[in-house]
C-alpha cells in the first residue's frame, strides 16, 4: 500500500495529516490519482507568504483572492490591507490560510474520488 507522501513528498506537518487521514483507505492507483488532482488545486503556503509580502510593495489582497476569498481580497485591495494592520495578521497566519484552502480543495478531491469508485 502506499503512502501520500510518496506522490506529494511537498506535504508537512497538519495537511500531511489531513491528507493521509482522507486517503488511508485509498489502494495506490487511488492515491496517485488523488495526488495528480489535488497537486493542481492546492496552494503552497509559501506562495501565500509571497502574495502577502507583496501587499506591503504592490497591492495588498492577492493573497485572498488566490484562496477563494473574493469579498476579502477587494477589501483589503480597496483598503490598503485594512491599512496594514490585516496584511500584517496575514502574515503571522498565511500558513493557517492555506491550510484552510487546502483543507477545503482535499475534501472536493475526496468527494470526486468517491464518485469514481
Amino acid at each position: 500500500m502506499a503512502h501520500i507522501l510518496q506522490f506529494m513528498p511537498e506535504l508537512t506537518g497538519q495537511e500531511l495529516a489531513y491528507v493521509q487521514q482522507l486517503t488511508k483507505d485509498y489502494n495506490d492507483n487511488q492515491i496517485q490519482n488523488f495526488a495528480n488532482i489535488y497537486r493542481s488545486r492546492r496552494r503552497d503556503p509559501n506562495i501565500i507568504l509571497l502574495t502577502t509580502l507583496l501587499g506591503f510593495i504592490v497591492v495588498a489582497g492577492i493573497q485572498r483572492f488566490l484562496v477563494g476569498q473574493i469579498g476579502m481580497g477587494i477589501l483589503y485591495l480597496f483598503t490598503g490591507g485594512l491599512c496594514l494592520i490585516g496584511t500584517i495578521v496575514d502574515l503571522i497566519n498565511y500558513q493557517n490560510i492555506s491550510f484552510t484552502f487546502n483543507q477545503r480543495m482535499a475534501n472536493e478531491v475526496n468527494m470526486v474520488m468517491k464518485n469514481i469508485k
